[in-house]
């Protein structure tokens, strides 16, 4: 399938698959990198939704403010944290520095793997 002709979710998910091990992406970038920019709650949505055969790193996706979304101590705050720490980012709180671990695709990531 063209790319371009993906629909919005699987956009989502295409961008979600990419993030590497050892990196995090804030929900606003990954809708900014799927072409949906202004729209990080449909990204949560489509997370929600994706099926698990697609076994994407959704532990990847953290707020803009380097945090984990989740309620704190909860059962999916604390999968995410165990997911992300397994991969050697430094989680403290919930809290993950962005400035050490967020994702900056290069150029030929955007060109070449995200052609929306």
């Amino acid at each position: 399938m063209e790319p371009s002709a993906l629909s919005p979710m699987a956009k989502i998910w295409h961008v979600v698959a990419i993030i590497p091990q050892g990196k995090v992406c804030s929900y606003g970038k990954v809708a900014d990198l799927a072409g949906l920019p202004g729209r990080a709650r449909y990204v949560s949505k489509a997370l929600k939704m994706a099926p698990d055969t697609l076994q994407l790193p959704w532990h990847r996706v953290i707020n803009s403010q380097g945090k984990i979304s989740f309620t704190p101590n909860s059962e999916p705050f604390i999968e995410q944290m165990q997911k992300l720490r397994s991969e050697n980012i430094e989680v403290n709180c919930g809290r993950i520095k962005l400035s050490n671990y967020e994702w900056r695709p290069d150029l030929a990531t955007l060109v070449f793997e995200l052609p929306f």
